[in-house]
């Protein structure tokens, strides 16, 4: 019982890490990556799509991203979510395709960033805080119906193991988050 509180707490815990990677990926770092598009939804036929769902996304440099629609009648639509989102960019059309340029990051930008990376690594490691508070209850729970207050220790200690190494984790996504930001 205590084994499957455990293996629990860690795949919530991995979950945790995967979500803030996702998260940083979705951020503008001042190159092109196509994760940057991935949060952004258009109404495709009553339907709210993903861009990468309505065409190829290429990168011809590094400060370029290049959307091909397979339907051509969705071009607007894909420029209309991109001007609403919150990435700040500028989609231009040329007729078969729509070419998103990525200026380069003021270093007023760049530290408005690193202050959200900060804040979204915060909340990533918050939630695996509450992962081991979690655990570690229902270990004291498994304490109170029988189990030996040694072993219950010896469970919370290894939980605290696992919550220490997925904070590790953060950290390390943040610093190279971080770093590549401030990379000019």
């Amino acid at each position: 019982m205590a084994q499957s509180i455990k293996k629990n707490a860690e795949e919530r815990m991995e979950k945790g890490v995967a979500s803030l990677k996702k998260e940083l990926a979705s951020l503008r770092a001042g190159r092109a990556t196509t994760s940057l598009l991935d949060r952004i939804q258009v109404e495709y036929y009553g339907t709210m799509t993903p861009v990468n769902q309505l065409g190829n996304i290429t990168l011809p440099d590094s400060r370029t991203l290049l959307i091909q629609p397979w339907d051509k009648s969705v071009m607007s639509a894909i420029e209309k979510a991109i001007m609403k989102s919150d990435l700040g960019l500028t989609p231009g059309n040329d007729g078969s395709t729509i070419r998103l340029v990525i200026p380069a990051l003021t270093e007023e930008r760049r530290q408005e960033l690193v202050k959200l990376i900060r804040k979204y690594g915060e909340e990533a490691k918050v939630a695996i805080r509450n992962i081991r508070r979690d655990a570690n209850d229902d270990i004291k729970k498994l304490e109170k119906t029988g189990m030996p207050e040694d072993e219950s220790r010896r469970h919370q200690d290894d939980i605290q193991k696992q919550t220490d190494k997925y904070v590790a984790e953060i950290e390390k996504v943040l610093a190279a988050k971080e770093k590549e930001i401030m990379e000019v």
